[in-house]
């Protein structure tokens, strides 16, 4: 995993992630390493900064509940409505980026 790369798009993995519903921190980073074919590996260390910031900017918002098999609450982590707009904005930038970068190195767009 490229650190660097991540940072730049870690907002925008999350609330992708979110879109798809609430999610707990263990299921965020199980998602998205799947979603990624295990390229993205997150660590707590990296994801609860982000998710507090996230949750900060009123993109997400969190909620302590019960998980069915029992022990301490967790927190969930649900997408807002500005949040789905901060999403749409974000792909729409990282997609002016993939192009840009596509017309140096070449390639398909």
């Amino acid at each position: 995993m490229d650190a660097q790369q991540l940072k730049g798009h870690l907002d925008l993995l999350l609330l992708a992630t979110l879109e798809q519903g609430s999610r707990y921190g263990g299921q965020i980073i199980a998602d998205v390493q799947a979603a990624t074919d295990g390229y993205f590996s997150l660590r707590e260390g990296t994801l609860y900064p982000a998710l507090h910031r996230l949750e900060k900017a009123g993109w997400i918002s969190g909620a302590f509940e019960q998980l069915p098999r029992g022990g301490s609450p967790v927190k969930f982590y649900t997408l807002t409505p500005s949040g789905q707009q901060e999403l749409k904005a974000q792909r729409e930038r990282y997609e002016q980026f993939r192009r840009a970068v596509q017309g140096v190195i070449g390639g398909t767009v």
